[in-house]
């Protein structure tokens, strides 16, 4: 081993024997025991190879970037989530939690070299393109995606507003890969959309959970309750394609709903990752029932949600078995600069399920299936008004015969218009307000 080899582990050995010494338990070790702990061996292969590199790879490496890439590559090694962040890395993160960010619209992950799509952010450049959940990006402009971190896939797939970029997309059903061009635009995320199903039904869709969510959704709540002019009947809270967001936020949308009781809890190996969430009193829709859509693009403060709300019997989860990503992660400022992003717990529903590579599994599983209109008989049904002879209805209402019929046009036109449609633009949740309405029924009958 050369001269220069032995220098640099010698600093490597002292940099990791002062990390031994100063945190821990709160112990002081001596030097012995820290020494003692420490797999030597690799160390001395981590110098060996840091002088290969160093001397022989065909351009000369600055030794910052190449201690930065092993500080990269020790964490992209712990799972998916845990990473190294510099500067600029810090603000993006702090910039998607306020809503508002530069790029494509997509949330994504890392999958054996590729790059996965988690789920496209509503009303964005990649959404409107077709990008879909589970869509695995290949390509990036050409270039292979393979070899390259999250990170800079996604500074690659990020740029100033109104350019190009091209993706090289494999999707399960396809035969082969596909191009998609997409224009890059600033991404103001709206995290809370909502709207009237139906006289008395209301929907709400959290997109993403950002700090001001649950501020959001009682508005949306209040503006609901304002249009029908009455308190709802029922509310359907949609968190399909929401890729999840900041904990605390998960919990104030959960306790919403909850008047007492467990929300959510994480365990970790320090005392500070371990923390109970409790609900408050108030439930902004009084006790009306809650339908939760979900799918596989549903993660993480999605997944809290819906398993607070399912073990306390408060909302039926419907749709698709959800991600399962049942970690949290904390960001911890470096002294240098920087920050470590790093899986610290896991988190527990109310009843103790972890989440981690399982999912939410629904109550009521529906697949998000097409449906097309039936075409009309040209022969008119059968029926008691149409028999020669039938008695007639006292109830004063006439004859069904006697009723006008209604033109092809007036038929198509007021179909456009019924929540009945629904079920040709969204099958799922079509089934969800079927479900209120019966629910609804249900209740005022006990």
């Amino acid at each position: 081993m050369s001269f220069r080899s032995r220098s640099f582990m010698l600093v490597v050995l002292g940099v990791f024997i002062g990390i031994s010494l100063t945190v821990g338990q709160g112990v002081m070790a001596t030097k012995d025991e820290a020494v003692k702990g420490l797999p030597l061996q690799q160390l001395r292969v981590f110098a060996s190879v840091f002088e290969q590199v160093k001397r022989n790879y065909v351009e000369e490496i600055d030794d910052v970037e190449l201690l930065e890439n092993a500080i990269r590559g020790m964490l992209s090694g712990l799972d998916p989530h845990s990473s190294y962040l510099n500067e600029d890395e810090i603000k993006e993160l702090r910039v998607g939690t306020t809503g508002e960010f530069g790029g494509l619209g997509i949330e994504v992950s890392m999958e054996n070299g590729f790059v996965k799509v988690v789920a496209p952010i509503d009303d964005t450049p990649a959404q409107r393109a077709g990008i879909q959940s589970g869509d695995l990006i290949v390509r990036i402009d050409n270039e292979p995606v393979k070899g390259l971190t999250l990170s800079d896939a996604v500074k690659k797939m990020r740029g100033k507003p109104k350019t190009k970029i091209l993706l090289t997309v494999v999707r399960d059903g396809v035969d082969k890969p596909f191009n998609v061009s997409i224009t890059r635009a600033i991404i103001q995320v709206n995290s809370v959309r909502n709207r009237m199903l139906d006289d008395d039904f209301g929907y709400v869709r959290i997109t993403q959970f950002q700090v001001k969510t649950p501020e959001s959704l009682l508005k949306a709540v209040e503006k609901l309750q304002s249009d029908n002019g009455r308190k709802l009947k029922g509310i359907v809270l949609d968190l399909r394609n929401n890729p999840g967001g900041v904990l605390s936020a998960a919990v104030g949308v959960s306790d919403a709903f909850l008047d007492e009781g467990l929300i959510v809890y994480t365990d970790g190996r320090e005392a500070s990752s371990r923390q109970n969430f409790e609900a408050t009193p108030g439930d902004i829709i009084e006790g009306a029932p809650v339908i939760v859509l979900i799918n596989g693009g549903s993660a993480s403060a999605s997944e809290i949600v819906a398993g607070a709300l399912q073990d306390h019997k408060r909302a039926v989860i419907m749709g698709g078995q959800s991600f399962g990503k049942g970690s949290v992660q904390t960001i911890q400022d470096l002294p240098a600069g920087g920050a470590l992003k790093l899986t610290t717990a896991r988190y527990f529903t109310a009843s103790g399920r972890s989440i981690q590579a399982e999912g939410i599994n629904p109550d009521i599983l529906v697949d998000n299936l097409r449906v097309e209109a039936v075409e009309q008989s040209a022969i008119s049904p059968v029926n008691e008004a149409t028999l020669n002879g039938h008695l007639e209805n006292t109830n004063g209402k006439g004859d069904l015969e006697s009723q006008p019929v209604k033109s092809e046009e007036a038929v198509s036109a007021s179909e456009s218009e019924s929540p009945a449609s629904l079920a040709k633009t969204d099958y799922v949740l079509f089934e969800a307000l079927n479900l209120l309405r019966g629910m609804t029924i249900f209740n005022q009958a006990m």
